[in-house]
């Protein structure tokens, strides 16, 4: 418990510090503890702490402490890649999707999600350093599937998610940060009726570049739980 504490409070501090430098308010960033490969017990002590929100990628794993955790008020994000034959289960455990690349997995999300739960918040993934091996949405295409995303009725499209080339220069870190800001804000005139409120970026790598750059939400786990051990692991 006081490991977790201790590193959750550091954490909190980056925050801060990266808000104050880019003169915004510290509130106004979430946190999100990237839980992939983490055992239940330790969410559980990581929310005993305050953490309230978790993130993660694989989807039976998430289940699982879905179903260990349902004791607990957590806001669950799926930030994991996402196949067609895996968005029912999404749509119907999940308060956010981060992911959403193509429309065929929002139109699929939004036949899905119960009618009784609210919509489910989701952002467009963009490929903001184009990068050949990675999910998103080029920039490019970004408009077009946002409008046709806009238009679902049990979505709610919040913002856009990126993880950007990785670089230790604090300079390059914000350039694509930049960018995604600026398409947000295109987006926001684009669709003035939308609750386009979520920049979701940064890790712990690249935070205080992220929040410089107008993150609302970062995706934090190392720094919280320590390096993650994948040797005994089911991807799934």
């Amino acid at each position: 418990m006081t490991q977790i504490a201790d590193r959750l409070t550091k954490v909190h501090c980056q925050i801060a510090a990266a808000a104050k430098a880019a003169q915004r308010q510290s509130q106004a960033i979430r946190l999100l503890a990237v839980s992939k490969t983490r055992q239940a017990d330790e969410l559980r002590q990581a929310w005993a702490c305050g953490q309230q929100e978790f993130g993660e990628n694989y989807l039976q794993e998430a289940l699982d402490k879905i179903e260990a955790l349902k004791d607990l008020n957590i806001g669950w994000h799926f930030i994991g890649p996402i196949q067609s034959n895996k968005t029912r289960p999404i749509a119907e455990s999940f308060d956010w999707v981060h992911s959403v690349d193509r429309f065929k997995i929002a139109q699929r999300l939004n036949d899905q999600r119960p009618g009784e739960m609210p919509p489910l918040n989701i952002c467009l993934q963009v490929n903001i350093s184009e990068e050949a091996s990675k999910s998103g949405v080029l920039p490019a295409d970004l408009p077009t599937l946002a409008a046709k995303v806009a238009a679902l009725k049990n979505i709610r499209l919040r913002g856009l998610m990126a993880i950007p080339a990785s670089s230790d220069d604090p300079e390059q870190q914000r350039k694509p940060f930049a960018q995604m800001n600026n398409l947000l804000k295109s987006l926001q005139q684009q669709l003035p009726d939308q609750p386009l409120d979520t920049l979701s970026m940064g890790m712990s790598g690249d935070m205080d570049a992220a929040i410089l750059e107008g993150a609302t939400i970062v995706r934090i786990g190392t720094a919280l739980f320590g390096p993650r051990d994948y040797s005994s692991h089911n991807q799934t």
